[in-house]
This record gives structure tokens, sequence and C-alpha cells, in this order.
């Protein structure tokens, strides 16, 4: 058996699942493609997690769609973190233009043009399906973890959720938080501290700086009602396709903070809600982050613990996480141990830092003997790949370039037209699309201290007319007592006139 028979042979044994799969495309050794040695992927190890990086052109985007949409059509619903505004034609089949059946003919099977049954989604300005959460679903604990407070504001958090859990005060928005923070330091500071402790002002102060620069990345669009439920995330459509949810991000890619804010909430709700799935035949749903980057760009040590811990335990929800970014070192190295596929697009080495980076990248892979492969990633072309995977029992793969299959859909993006048509037909943007405002702690703060205004002012009215009452009856009570006296005088005097006119007649 020559090398080129034996390398055949090699990725065959190792890419051969005997359950369901993914079918991602065909082994290549020195530039030439094997169609005999196909790379697929089983569709139970799809919540392993994993890793599809490269330098920007090199077709990360295309990878990440050809994932979901087979995910889509094996029934596992997607949830796509579209941050480049590039994925929308998922929605659309694709035109099945020459070029594509030429690379599939490379590939040893035909190429096949499909849609997926297409969700957007909206945590900013954009149109689509709102995604909300309420500051009580975030609880002290994660809350503290995105606005980076110390132990000591996380404390007073602490004391703020207990007071309005006590007081029966929900906490929708963030004029809530606002308000109670502003309430616990000033009219209820008594209050407060006789029954949970003193409060720095200090401390309350630096929160509340906290929660403003979160409003300004647009926070405020993402905290309140109605509470997005995830498990609406898990549809299906009347073919048995899992729902592909497009979450649209373009107008936030300067807002870290709000991304990352999202994520840890939307992976902590989905671990708080899913029940577990155990060693299932397929995920139940598969997360794609785009721009992964913009997670853990502002991260503080706290936050990527949570993340850490989120990534460990989501497994066993038969819920797969997938980070897409320029290069693995963007990603954390306790998160990037936990993923299982790595798909690795072409790197470029133009300075000295990219060269490093390439060699650290390497090291992630599986040692191959037939691949260099640092050289391997600086040569791989558009629509290539460096692949390793799980095995169905866990165990890794062997390192594959590989030629990947292209999109089933539009790899162009959708109208304006398309997308608002796509985007009204939406069965659950009646659901979530309502403003609602009900009545919270903000709202009940305002009453209880307008209360408290209005006794003060009828209590101190209610004084000052007793007092002019007072008054007044004192005044009286001298005035009267003058008169008696000069009545005395009076009657006196008359009383002397008449005897001394008596006299005087008496005494003619």
């Amino acid at each position: 058996m020559d090398k080129t028979q034996e390398f055949v042979e090699h990725i065959r044994n190792a890419y051969q699942p005997k359950g369901d799969y993914i079918h991602l495309g065909a082994a290549m050794l020195n530039g030439e493609t094997f169609a005999d040695a196909a790379v697929k992927i089983p569709l139970k190890t799809m919540n392993r997690h994993g890793l599809i990086a490269g330098a920007t052109g090199t077709g990360k985007s295309k990878t990440l769609q050809i994932l979901a949409e087979n995910l889509s059509q094996k029934g596992v619903p997607v949830l796509l973190m579209d941050v480049k505004g590039d994925l929308s034609g998922i929605a659309k089949p694709s035109a099945g233009e020459e070029f594509l059946h030429e690379r599939h003919k490379k590939l040893g099977f035909p190429f096949k043009s499909s849609k997926s049954p297409v969700e957007f989604l909206t945590i900013s300005e954009q149109n689509g399906v709102r995604l909300r959460a309420t500051v009580s679903e975030f609880g002290p604990v994660l809350l503290s973890r995105i606005l980076d407070v110390t132990p000591t504001q996380e404390g007073i958090l602490a004391i703020i959720f207990k007071y309005c859990d006590d007081h029966h005060l929900p906490l929708l928005d963030l004029k809530d938080l606002k308000k109670m923070l502003q309430y616990v330091t000033n009219e209820g500071r008594e209050t407060i501290e006789n029954e949970y402790g003193r409060i720095s002002s200090a401390s309350t102060g630096a929160i509340l700086r906290k929660i403003v620069a979160l409003e300004q990345q647009g926070a405020e669009r993402f905290f309140g009602e109605r509470s997005f439920e995830v498990t609406d995330l898990t549809r299906k459509d009347e073919n048995g396709h899992g729902y592909v949810n497009i979450m649209r991000l373009t107008d936030i890619q300067d807002k870290p903070k709000l991304f990352s804010t999202f994520m840890l909430s939307l992976l902590a709700e989905i671990y708080t809600t899913f029940p577990e799935e155990g060693d299932s035949d397929k995920p139940k749903l598969v997360l794609f982050i785009d721009e992964a980057h913009l997670i853990f760009k502002e991260a503080s040590g706290a936050l990527l613990d949570q993340i850490e811990s989120i990534v460990k335990l989501i497994r066993s929800k038969g819920v797969g996480l997938y980070f897409v970014t320029q290069n693995p070192t963007d990603v954390p190295s306790e998160v990037l141990g936990q993923l299982g596929l790595k798909i690795q697009h072409a790197l470029r080495a133009f300075t000295a830092k990219d060269r490093k980076a390439i060699k650290l990248s390497a090291e992630n892979y599986p040692i191959s003997e037939y691949y260099d492969t640092k050289n391997q990633l600086t040569s791989l072309g558009i629509g290539e790949a460096l692949v390793s995977a799980l095995d169905e029992k866990g165990r890794p793969s062997a390192l594959a370039a590989t030629m990947l299959r292209a999109p089933m859909s539009r790899m162009d993006i959708l109208t304006d037209t398309e997308l608002e048509e796509l985007i009204l037909q939406s069965k659950l943007r009646p659901k979530y699309n309502e403003e609602i405002d009900r009545e919270s702690a903000y709202e009940l703060l305002n009453k209880k201290i307008d209360e408290a205004e209005a006794k003060e002012a009828k209590e101190k009215a209610e004084a000052e007319t007793l007092e002019r009452k007072k008054t007044a009856t004192n005044s009286s009570r001298s005035s009267g007592k003058t008169q008696g006296a000069i009545i005395k005088v009076l009657t006196s005097a008359t009383f002397i006139r008449g005897v001394m006119g008596v006299l005087n007649k008496l005494l003619k």
C-alpha cells in the first residue's frame, strides 16, 4: 500500500460514524482531494462544543452556514449570532451555480439546493423577534459578574434583591434597579439599615455608575418584559427541520458589554431551564457565536469563570456551543480546552506576532504523520480547513485537511424586502414584540414615596391647623380675662360714683 492509499484508509477509519452524521467534505493531501476519504462528523458529538477559526475571507461564515443548515435538516434547532449580517441567506435556497456542482464532483456527492426555516431575533433596534430578560431573572450573582462589582457592592445588590423579594417589589428593568439604589441611599436608608445592615452611599453610587455605563451600550432595550422563553429556540417546522434562529447583531459590534451580558444570560437561562439529556443521539440545540472575541474582549475574571463553568456544564443539557473567531488565541485556554470539534481555516503570517499565533494554533491539533500542521495552516485555500473532531466514543479523530462542501442555501444576504417579509410571517413576533410596562419597583417605590410625602404634608398641615387653633384659643382666653378685669373696674367705679352721689344728696 503506497502513502496515498494509506492516507485514504487512515481517514476512512477515522471518519466513518455508525450513527447519523454531517458530511463536511473530503480530505486532501498535497493539494489533491480524495472523494473516497470523506470527512463525516458524528451527529451525537455535536454537543461537545467546537471552534471555527481563520483569517478574514477564508470561509468561516460559510462553514458556519454549512453546519447550521445540515443540523437543521437533521432536526436540530440552531441559534446563530450574526454580528456581520451575512447569514440571512440561509432562509433561501442556493441558485445552484455551476461552480458549486463542479466542487461537489470533486467531493464525490451531488450538490443539492435547499433552504432552512428561519426566525430573526434582536436585542437592539433592528427589526425581529425581541429578546428580553428581567433584572430579577439575572439575580444578584450573575448581575454582579456582568457589572464587575466588588464583594461589598455584590453584597448590596444581594440586599436589594432580598428587600424586593420580601416587600413584593418586582425588579423588571434597569430603571427599577436604579430606583432601588436611590431608595436605599435616601428615603429608605433607615428602614433598610434596620432590617439588613448599613449600606454605603459610595458603594451604591459606584453600582449606579456601572449600570449607567451598561445602559449606554443599549442594555435598557434588553432588560424588561416579556421575558423570552428559551424553549422557543427548539422549535421545528412541519417537515421536522429545526429552526435556524438568527440573532441580528450588526449594530452592537462596538458594544461588547451588551453582547456578553446577553450571551451569559442566555446560557444561564438554557442551563437552568433545559432538563438533563444524557448521551443522546443528537443535540437538542446548537449555538454558534460569530466574532466570539466580543464576549471575551472586556470580560472580567469573574465573568470568564462564569462562562467557563457554563461551557463545562451545558453539554449535559444536550446543547452544543461553537465559537467563531479569527484566531484560536481569541478564546481563553480554559474554554478552548472544552471544545471537541475544531475547524481551522487558513491563517496569514504577515508579522512576527502572526507567526507566533500560528505556532500556538498548530499546537491545538493532534500530531499527524501526513501534515506539517504549521505550514499547512498558511497554505489552505478559501473553503478549505484543517479538521479535528471526536468520534462516537469521544476520542479525538485524525487531523484532516478538508475541502469543505458548499452551502445548500444562498451564500448572499437577503434583500430588505425579503427580510421584512420573513419577519412579518413570524409566529413568535406577536408574542414578544408587545410593549409591556407593568407596575414594578420603580412605580411602587415612587407611589410609596409620594404617599409618605403626602402623609407628611398632611400631618404638617394638621399640626399647623392645631397650632393656629391653640393660638386662637389662648388669645380668646386672654381677651376674656382682660374684659373681666375692665368690667370689674368699671363696676367698682360705677358703684363708687353711685355711693358718692347718694352721700352728696344727703349732705344737701
